[in-house]
């Protein structure tokens, strides 16, 4: 069964609004577990414009699931990361201007800088993951440097319109998996995934974790965190039964 991580980047969004304490993303992590899910992803901006250092430090001290800290490659988060040290950091683009992250982290360009960066995460015993687009370059890039895993930006697909468009991005989706499994790295993805559009990736063998958070959260509106989370775990269960009775 392919875990899910669910992001809470966006119940932050909700609190730092107002500037005021509610609604809390340590706590909505308690239900998120409760729920299901297997991991809970946060992204500590530069900017801090939703997720703030004292809910990456109390989830670190609270949470009973893996802490995934989605980070830039920046000196100031790489060291805070260092010192909290979640089990797990994945290096994300980042910039101030996006509304979300916009496309995967370019390696093969910034390939140095990335290669530091995970040096001073692995040192201080965090798994690394790397956010990149489903390009065969940068998962072979990715493995030159090391990197246990990588999570395949599944934007283009999510985005799709077209089922001409959608199923050609599906293909390199899977044709990325494949690559990046003969190399020995584990597979996650995520960007853009919903309760509908999620049942074809989630019939992609060799996906191990998919991380996921505005769908989900814009679904607890309406039916609570628990619950959302609960029905995005269905989905994807019944999508692998689904491919096993193919």
């Amino acid at each position: 069964m392919i875990r899910l991580g669910v992001n809470l980047d966006h119940i932050a969004t909700v609190r730092q609004a107002r500037r005021e304490r509610e609604p809390d993303p340590v706590a909505a992590a308690t239900l998120a577990v409760l729920g299901g899910a297997d991991n809970i992803t946060v992204h500590l901006r530069e900017d801090r414009r939703h997720i703030q250092e004292r809910d990456v430090r109390l989830l670190r001290q609270t949470l009973t699931r893996t802490l995934n800290l989605e980070m830039a490659v920046n000196d100031e988060i790489v060291a805070l990361a260092c010192e909290i040290k979640p089990e797990q950091a994945t290096l994300v683009p980042e910039r101030r201007e996006e509304l979300t992250t916009e496309g995967g982290l370019d390696v093969v360009t910034h390939q140095k800088a990335v290669a530091a960066a995970m040096d001073q995460l692995k040192a201080a015993g965090i798994q690394v993951a790397l956010f990149i687009d489903p390009d065969l370059r940068q998962i072979e890039i990715a493995k030159v440097l090391g990197a246990p895993a990588i999570e395949i930006q599944t934007a283009r697909y999510s985005e799709a319109k077209a089922p001409a468009d959608r199923q050609r991005e599906l293909s390199l989706l899977r044709e990325s998996t494949d690559y990046a499994r003969t190399h020995g790295m584990h597979v996650h993805m995520g960007h853009g995934l919903d309760y509908v559009n999620v049942a074809e990736v989630a019939r992609i063998p060799g996906v191990d974790e998919f991380n996921i958070g505005f769908s989900i959260v814009s679904r607890a509106l309406f039916v609570g965190l628990e619950r959302a989370v609960r029905e995005m775990k269905d989905a994807m269960r019944l999508a692998q039964a689904s491919a096993r009775g193919m």
